[in-house]
């Protein structure tokens, strides 16, 4: 919303603000790579403000320069875009140049350029086509001392001021310079939307998700036959056109005009063409589901969505209960005990749907699959004849100077002759809270207390088992770690040199790279002494750009 008002200032530090809350670690690491980087990049850009200084005073341009300091969101958003490491992102040098009239803009841009040769495909003039929220500026990348690119922003003093601070700020400069003339509509074109967008939506969510949709989009201006501006994303047809001027008008459309020439509804718009819609006024006029494959707008998808939701209803229960009723058929499965009314509705409830009509529904409409559902309640059906079974410790012949627990390193209270295993899903070592549980047919299975599984296994608590480590195990344990950092060239070589340095020997590892450039590594290896886990795991997370390191479950 600052974005879209031109508060850069409240944007910028909103960014910040809820980087560092949502990604406290990733925040963390680059405010320590920044840091560590801070005097060399310094030095680079005095020498680079005293260029510009001295260029400005010889064609007598009165301006103030500056660094633009680096937002440490915007180095993140940089990294996952551009898919570049850090370096190479905070290499890029970001300069500010404040003059005193749109003259000077252009005069300061000719200094500049006469210097270093300007970036190809770089240069925007915001002046001449300002943004949707007012922003105006000159901005141009050249290639500045050493090869090193250098980002520059060219404005005036009252262009800075409406950038930092809003419309706002646009109509307070406006009132001191002794323009009493109210605003147009053209300043808050955006916001007059939106304002009639919400009293129109009645679902919350629904217009929280065209909100976000709105805010990232690219803006295409197009026009009513009566010249009024309208602003739409690009890619936008004239069915979404007929929906950002009224809903109603969006689900009655049945043709268009575009420069006075009728054109298909999925024909896409471009900036500067008068669109003029054809309504329908048929009482059984109503949108096509065709729609949804070429709309851009989510406002407009999420209206034609709420349509068929509201008027197919009846049909896609029906259709939904037929679906599963015809699945179960397929793989002969007993419909009266499956459809029971208690199993299906604690089904719903667990899918978080508020009644069985409303599961029917889902399936009906492709929101979930009826073999899924189907899945779901036989598997539910399973657990409760399984609980009923009856279950018995398992033992294993063993001599008398050979105990189990003496290679599982786990004594179970009771009974030194029980089969014990340590369970995958949470390889737990010596140290760990642990709890045993009896399993059928394989003994005790032995999970670390904070194991996701122990709430499931708590529910049948005559199963489960006093045990604890014996004190001197000389056996081999499993560990699963997983490493997050940000992606740099060299990481995996620099965490298996840690890893191997602690000699531990490494039996998996799996290597990916998220879309927002952090990278995720997990390693499960076996360790003979426990007691060095600690300083193993505090090692690797000194590691450069490695933010975080911690065991998890296999699951």
């Amino acid at each position: 919303m600052a974005h879209r008002l031109g508060i850069s200032a409240i944007k910028n530090e909103l960014e910040d603000l809820s980087f560092a809350v949502l990604y406290p670690k990733v925040y963390e690491e680059i405010i320590n790579l920044v840091k560590q980087r801070t005097p060399k990049r310094a030095e680079f850009i005095d020498g680079v403000l005293d260029s510009i200084q001295q260029d400005l005073k010889e064609n007598k341009i009165k301006a103030k320069v500056d660094g633009r300091p680096k937002q440490y969101y915007s180095i993140y958003q940089k990294m996952v875009v551009r898919g570049r490491e850090f370096d190479d992102i905070y290499d890029l040098v970001g300069i500010r140049i404040l003059v005193d009239s749109v003259r000077d803009c252009y005069g300061a841009l000719g200094a500049i350029h006469s210097r270093w040769n300007p970036v190809p495909g770089r240069f925007k003039d915001y002046i001449a086509m300002p943004k949707f929220n007012l922003y105006q500026s000159l901005h141009t990348t050249v290639i500045g001392p050493n090869g090193r690119p250098v980002e520059i922003q060219i404005r005036t003093h009252e262009m800075h001021q409406r950038a930092e601070y809003g419309v706002a700020a646009h109509w307070k400069y406006k009132e001191q310079a002794g323009d009493t003339s109210v605003a147009g509509e053209e300043d808050m074109v955006w916001l007059k939307h939106l304002s009639d967008w919400q009293s129109e939506t009645q679902d919350p969510a629904e217009f929280l998700d065209s909100l976000r949709f709105e805010i990232g989009a690219k803006d295409v201006y197009v026009f009513t036959p009566k010249g009024k501006v309208v602003g739409l994303p690009s890619g936008a047809t004239p069915v979404d056109f007929a929906y950002t001027i009224h809903t109603d008008v969006g689900h009655r459309t049945m043709g268009a005009k575009v420069n006075g020439r009728l054109v298909p509804l999925e024909s896409q718009l471009h900036s500067g063409d008068v669109v003029e819609i054809f309504t329908s006024k048929s009482v059984d006029a109503a949108p096509s589901q065709d729609w949804l494959n070429f709309v851009a707008s989510s406002r407009a998808r999420a209206k034609i969505k709420q349509w068929f939701s509201n008027e197919r209803r009846d049909g896609a229960v029906e259709s939904g209960k037929e679906l599963i009723v015809k699945a179960m058929r397929k793989q002969n499965l007993p419909l009266q005990k499956l459809l029971a009314a208690d199993g299906i509705v604690k089904l719903a409830h667990d899918l978080r749907y508020g009644d069985v009509e409303s599961l029917y529904a889902a399936v009906g409409e492709n929101h979930i699959s009826a073999q899924s559902v189907v899945e779901k309640l036989t598997a539910a059906i399973i657990d409760e004849d399984d609980s009923s079974e009856p279950f018995e410790l398992m033992t294993k012949n063993i001599s008398a100077d050979r105990k189990r627990s003496g290679n599982s390193g786990v004594l179970v209270r009771g009974d030194d002759d029980v089969l014990v295993k340590l369970a995958r899903c949470c390889t737990p070592v010596p140290g760990d809270q642990i709890v045993g549980f009896v399993t059928r047919g394989s003994g005790v299975s032995v999970h670390r207390s904070d194991c996701k599984n122990v709430s499931d296994l708590e529910q049948q608590p005559e199963r489960l088992m006093d045990v604890s480590w014996a004190e001197n195990t000389k056996s081999l344990f499993l560990v699963n770690i997983q490493i997050e950092a940000l992606d740099r060239g060299g990481l995996l070589s620099d965490v298996t040199r840690v890893l191997a340095e602690h000699h531990v020997n490494i039996l998996s590892a799996s290597v990916s790279t998220r879309t927002d450039r952090v990278a995720l590594s997990r390693f499960v290896f076996e360790m003979g002494d426990p007691a060095v886990l600690d300083h193993l795991l505090n090692a690797v997370r000194r590691i450069d750009a490695v933010y975080d390191v911690y065991r998890v479950n296999n699951s």
